[in-house]
């Protein structure tokens, strides 16, 4: 399956990694896209670290286990860039996408990171500015996108308009769109 993208999610619960690996499911399936989306939870409270994982393809996938070899690594909290192997089993031309103020020359530096893409988004303080929570999810989502152009961004958009109008209030809805486009437009790579 040479088509198939898989990404590991790493956040602390509340941040809503697990939500964001279901949202990215959902818009893949939006795009004909066959997808897998699964939570690996540890100690279930919030501010424990997790991991959750996404599988894309335009194939059906019969694989049915965590991803170990991730195309692309999302970091929700750059807190865990020193409690946990973010990078494990990364795949060698792989995507790191963090949640940081910094620099991708700067987060290189600071953790000794080599041979991997690296994107940074400051996706905490957009979603303070767009949402008025601090849940990283959705910017972090729109920097995904920026790095790898695995989906199209307004196709993205569309289904967070339509799946959220069932939860969610307008203001929120247009804030979580605000925050997709924001970060895809404000991550830096490396």
């Amino acid at each position: 399956m040479e088509d198939l993208t898989e990404i590991r999610w790493h956040g602390r619960g509340g941040q809503g990694a697990v939500t964001a690996a279901k949202l990215v499911a959902e818009a893949a399936l939006k795009q004909d896209k066959y997808f897998q989306a699964s939570p690996e939870y540890g100690p279930e409270r919030m501010g424990a670290p997790i991991q959750a994982f996404t599988r894309i393809c335009p194939e059906p996938i019969l694989i049915h286990c965590a991803v170990t070899n991730p195309d692309i690594v999302v970091v929700l909290d750059p807190t865990l860039l020193s409690v946990v192997n973010v990078t494990d089993g990364l795949v060698e031309n792989g995507a790191l996408v963090i949640n940081t103020d910094m620099s991708p020359a700067e987060v290189r530096q600071a953790n000794n990171i080599e041979g991997y893409k690296i994107v940074t988004v400051d996706a905490s303080k957009i979603a303070v500015e767009s949402i008025g929570r601090a849940i990283p999810n959705t910017p972090m989502l729109g920097a995904v996108l920026k790095a790898t152009g695995i989906m199209d961004l307004e196709k993205v958009a569309e289904h967070i308009r339509s799946s959220f109008g069932k939860k969610f209030s307008q203001e929120i809805i247009d804030g979580n769109v605000e925050a997709l486009t924001r970060a895809y437009q404000e991550a830096r790579s490396e």
